[in-house]
C-alpha cells in the first residue's frame, strides 16, 4: 500500500510510520523536516497549512492522521488532499466529558472536559470538521499511549527514580486508576481498519481494565529491575507538580476494538519495550521538574 502518515518524526507518528514501513509499504510522512525522518520512509517536507500542490499528484490508500489538533488542521490537509481511499484521524479520550459516568463508550455524546481544556475541545472540532467532509473516516479515541519511543516524561520519569533508587512520591495512596493503550496495538488496530474497513467508523482504543496507580509504577520499577519504596503525598499538594498524571480516572469501554482485536500486548511488556527504548534515547525525553519539587518541597 501507499500510505501517508502525518508527522512521523514523534512517538505515535512516528512508530506508526516505522511499523508499515517494516511491513513492506510504502509510507510517506509530511512534516516540516525540523526533525530527524524515520528510516524506510519518504518525508514530503511541507506545513500542512501551507500544502499548496505538494500532494495534489499522490494516490494514498490511506491516510492516517496523527498530528491533527483542531478543525484548521483537518480542513487544511483535507484541502491539500486530491486522491485517498480512507482518512484514519487519531483523535482522544479527552473529547469525553468529566462528567459523564464511565465507562465511555463510543455512543457517549462528546464535549468540554475541564482536564483537558482546549486539547479536549480542539479534539472534538477537527473530528466533526472531519466527519462533515469524509463521512466514511474512521476515528480512534485512545487513552494515555505507552511503549517504546514515548518521549513524554511520564514511564520515563518512573524509571529515573528506580534507577536513582529513589523512593517514589505517590498521590491519593495509589489507588487512583489510569488506562493506557500500548502503541504497538494502536498500529496494528489501524491495520485491521485498513484491510478490514469495519462498519463501525469509531472505536475506543486500549486496555480494557484501568490499573491503579501503585501497581503501574511497580510494573515501571519492575522494568528496571527494582522496587519501589513509596512516600505517600497528602492530598492538599498539588498533583501535577511531582507526578506525572492529572488528578482524574475514567474508563474507556473497548469492546468494540476487542470485538476485531483482543491479542493485547501485555501491560508490563509494554513498559519493558519502553524501558530498553529510554536507555538507549534518554536526550529524546522532554522532562519536567518533577525532581526539583519533590527536593525543594517533599
Amino acid at each position: 500500500m501507499e500510505l501517508l502518515v502525518t508527522g512521523g518524526t514523534v512517538f505515535v507518528s512516528r512508530y506508526i510510520a516505522e511499523f508499515f514501513a517494516d511491513k513492506g509499504h510504502t509510507v510517506y510522512v509530511l512534516n516540516r523536516g525540523s526533525r530527524p525522518q524515520a528510516p524506510n520512509v519518504t518525508p514530503i517536507i511541507a506545513d500542512r497549512h501551507s500544502l499548496g500542490n505538494k500532494l495534489k499528484h499522490f494516490t494514498f490508500d490511506a491516510v492516517i492522521d496523527v498530528t491533527s489538533y483542531d478543525q484548521n488542521d483537518v480542513d487544511d490537509l483535507l484541502n491539500g488532499l486530491e486522491h485517498f481511499d480512507r482518512y484514519i484521524l487519531i483523535s482522544s479520550s479527552a473529547v469525553y466529558p468529566e462528567n459523564t459516568l464511565p465507562p465511555f463508550s463510543e455512543k457517549v455524546p462528546t464535549g468540554p472536559n475541564s482536564i483537558w481544556k482546549s486539547y479536549g475541545t480542539g479534539k472534538k472540532a477537527a473530528e466533526e470538521a472531519l466527519l462533515k467532509r469524509v463521512p466514511d473516516a474512521y476515528i480512534l479515541r485512545p487513552p494515555y499511549l505507552c511503549g517504546p519511543m514515548n518521549n513524554l516524561y511520564r514511564e520515563a520519569f518512573v524509571f529515573e527514580c528506580a534507577e536513582l533508587d529513589m523512593p517514589f512520591y505517590i498521590p491519593q495512596k495509589g489507588e487512583m486508576k489510569l488506562q493506557f493503550c500500548h502503541i504497538g496495538d494502536l498500529s496494528r488496530f489501524i491495520e485491521i481498519i485498513i484491510s478490514r474497513t469495519p462498519q463501525n467508523h469509531t472505536f475506543n482504543i486500549g486496555y480494557p481494565e484501568p490499573v491503579r496507580t501503585i501497581d503501574w509504577i511497580d510494573m515501571c520499577y519492575k522494568a528496571v529491575g527494582k522496587a519501589p519504596a513509596y512516600r505517600y503525598v497528602p492530598e492538599n499538594i498539588p498533583q501535577r507538580s511531582y507526578f506525572p498524571f492529572y488528578d482524574y480516572e475514567y474508563i474507556l469501554d473497548v469492546s468494540e476494538m476487542l470485538a476485531l482485536m483482543n491479542d493485547l500486548t501485555p501491560l508490563q511488556q509494554s513498559l519493558n519495550s519502553s524501558y530498553e527504548w529510554f536507555r538507549n534515547n534518554r536526550e529524546l525525553i522532554v522532562r519536567k521538574p518533577f525532581f526539583r519539587y519533590i527536593e525543594e518541597k517533599l
